[in-house]
């Protein structure tokens, strides 16, 4: 899928070079300053307004309008434009041709490491090191995740965070405490004595499912040091038959197959008291602050993802910085678009945050986000335990894993929990799929 995704990307750009109505963009308008290192930094005349162009992948009414109305009101003559793009494999080819035909991009946002890199090298992205008036190690949690050879391309705007919902008036009742630290086994412990004959102990989202094998992986490797597939480790076993064994008493949680066709919406399970635990992320707070369609009594207390690795000090978490923003390198406005990016960072961003994007500046006070993420909602949280779960010190990643390698190790573990294949046979069977992944896309 990237080999393809790069060809596309290259054949674009490549169609671009040879038409005579693509402009490269790069030479400085008249009248027009350049910070060190660039040209073509900003291309208004004097008193002339300047309009940016920012793409990203939020619909518009989830926070980004508002965040450009706040700054075009008090920026008259620096206005922004936002343009949507969704977040797929069609629309970000949508963004890499308006960027490879200069449709006039001056900003936009990465949501994984592997598009930015495609991007830096098609030339697309503007080194921020060109700017010397701020510093993003200093003022960003955890940004250098996103640096490329000791380099800036994008701003990490957001930080992710994932954790466990619990219905705090099930926990009390079952006199379970929050926990603070925990594992699978006691999770599954958790969801034995939580379940009922009409709710579940456990319901998750099928998009962060494999997160605990991810976890294991970038502690332990996705591969050997000979080089060989390390997913076959005997933690990816554990996981396994744990959650297997979950499926497989009562209702402690979905089976795989059930949630799969019946397409259950799991947030909505869960708010409406039909399940104890929800496994999933800061979005569901567009769902739980909706008391309109999602009408609840009860308060909502949060707890940490539990771990496969024995030792919490050898726990990694997924979350970390995201949203990462680029300067179009052949913007003309491009020191506009720094003045923005940096007012965007340190506070701009607080409209998206009841949309659960959380701002990773330190610029930004965490009382003052966390007030704006539960609005009028704020006494249906347990905010104690919502606080420990989102400014946690746990080492974080972000899943970089290829599609191939995702989309296989997906169709081995769901012939496992639907009974084709035994655990032997699923892990034989994902470390060798792996392996031939790696012999065939070998550099």
């Amino acid at each position: 899928m990237i080999k393809k995704q790069t060809m596309a990307l290259l054949t674009v750009i490549a169609v671009c070079t040879a038409a005579s109505g693509c402009s490269t963009g790069t030479a400085p308008a008249e009248g027009t300053t350049s910070p060190a290192g660039s040209t073509g930094a900003n291309s208004n005349k004097t008193g002339e307004k300047i309009v940016l162009t920012m793409w990203g992948g939020v619909p518009a009414e989830s926070g980004p309008q508002a965040v450009v109305d706040a700054w075009n009101a008090k920026n008259p003559d620096i206005q922004v434009k936002y343009e949507r793009f969704v977040n797929d494999d069609a629309g970000n080819m949508k963004l890499d041709t308006a960027l490879a035909t200069d449709q006039g991009v001056d900003l936009f946002v990465n949501y994984s490491q592997t598009q930015l890199q495609r991007r830096i090298d098609a030339g697309f992205t503007l080194d921020l090191g060109t700017f010397t008036d701020y510093n993003i190690d200093e003022k960003i949690n955890g940004a250098g995740e996103w640096k490329i050879n000791s380099k800036y391309y994008a701003m990490p705007t957001s930080k992710s965070q994932f954790f466990v919902w619990f219905n705090k008036e099930m926990l009390d009742q079952a006199g379970l405490k929050i926990p603070e630290s925990w594992t699978w086994q006691e999770m599954k412990t958790y969801a034995e004595k939580l379940k009922s004959d009409k709710r579940y102990g456990l319901v998750q989202h099928l998009e962060p499912f494999p997160d605990p094998l991810d976890s294991v992986s970038v502690k332990y490797g996705y591969t050997k040091p000979d080089g060989s597939s390390n997913m076959d480790h005997a933690l990816y076993g554990q996981w396994l038959e744990t959650l297997k064994s979950m499926m497989q008493d009562g209702r402690t949680t979905v089976p795989y197959a059930e949630q799969v066709t019946s397409k259950m919406p799991v947030d909505t399970v869960f708010l409406k008291g039909e399940a104890a635990m929800l496994n999933a992320g800061t979005w569901i707070f567009r769902s739980s602050n909706n008391m309109k369609d999602n009408p609840r009594s009860f308060k909502i207390a949060f707890a940490p993802v539990p771990r496969l690795a024995e030792k919490a000090e050898d726990f990694v978490t997924r979350g970390g910085t995201g949203d990462a923003i680029s300067i179009n390198a052949k913007s003309k406005n491009r020191e506009a678009a720094w003045k923005f990016l940096k007012w965007y960072a340190d506070g701009g961003m607080l409209p998206m945050v009841p949309g659960g994007r959380f701002p990773a500046s330190k610029a930004v006070n965490a009382d003052e986000t966390i007030k704006l993420l539960l609005g009028d909602n704020a006494a249906t949280y347990d905010q104690e335990s919502l606080k420990k779960v989102l400014f946690q010190n746990i080492p974080t990643y972000t899943r970089s894993l290829p599609k191939q390698v995702l989309d296989l190790r997906q169709e081995e573990y769901e012939s496992f929990f639907t009974g084709k294949k035994d655990l032997k046979a699923t892990l034989d069977a994902i470390a060798k799929r792996h392996n031939d992944y790696l012999k065939q896309n070998k550099k």
